[in-house]
């Protein structure tokens, strides 16, 4: 039996009208340096200061501590600019997947390549609120790891606070290649979905056990699971 569902915030859950990709290219793009769609792509769904240090450097320039760390600090202002503009929304489906997945026992997680201080902004914008009685039992961000995704560290460490010991009840999900190499370092059940930038043919290049359309799939998904290793 599934005891754990760790899903991905934004592109994921979370319709935040691809701000952060936004965010992200423009407060490079500040520094001087060209960002290409193919290497935005390649670092969404990673630790933020990792991303831009990767940016910068794929975009001819140098990624010093005092450049990266401004760099970052204006990705937050950019991205907490335009979302007060266009407030983020959850995805369709996704509060209804896992208050069925909740009422079956299941646990469900947040990880982010956002900082703390952003995912608990975009939490409260949402009003999911975690712990008891709230809609998420764990919430773990980039900047609470040691390193973020590819490492499988968030998954871990949502295991730790939810108490799951068996990472093959563990389903990780996400909208990146970035989600699903984290899944797949952690041992998880990784599923891709197709509410972010990414196809299928895209998510299916990389390894993965699910592409589903969306989160709000999940209950189906882990019913269609549960029947074939009960058959196995």
């Amino acid at each position: 039996m599934i005891e754990l569902i760790a899903c991905d915030m934004a592109g994921t859950t979370i319709d935040e009208h691809a701000d952060v990709y936004r965010a992200l290219e423009n407060a490079v793009r500040e520094t001087g340096v060209d960002v290409s769609p193919e290497n935005l792509q390649t670092w969404m769904g990673a630790e933020k200061r990792e991303a831009i240090t990767a940016l910068i450097r794929l975009g001819g320039g140098k990624a010093e501590e005092q450049l990266v760390a401004g760099t970052f600090n204006r990705f937050r202002e950019l991205l907490f600019s335009y979302y007060a503009q266009n407030p983020p929304v959850a995805l369709p489906g996704v509060v209804e997947a896992f208050e069925i997945l909740a009422k079956q026992g299941v646990k469900i997680a947040l990880t982010t390549g956002f900082s703390r201080d952003v995912a608990t902004d975009l939490l409260n914008g949402l009003g999911w609120r975690v712990g008891e009685g709230g809609l998420l039992d764990a919430v773990v961000t980039a900047d609470e790891v040691a390193a973020g995704r590819p490492a499988p560290y968030m998954i871990h460490r949502v295991m730790e606070q939810t108490g799951v010991l068996d990472v093959a009840k563990v389903i990780a999900v996400g909208d990146t290649v970035n989600d699903l190499q984290a899944a797949t370092n952690a041992g998880a059940i990784a599923v891709g979905v197709l509410t972010g930038k990414l196809g299928r043919a895209d998510l299916e290049l990389h390894p993965h056990d699910a592409i589903l359309e969306g989160v709000r799939e999940l209950p189906d998904f882990m019913a269609q699971l549960g029947a074939a290793r009960v058959q196995a």
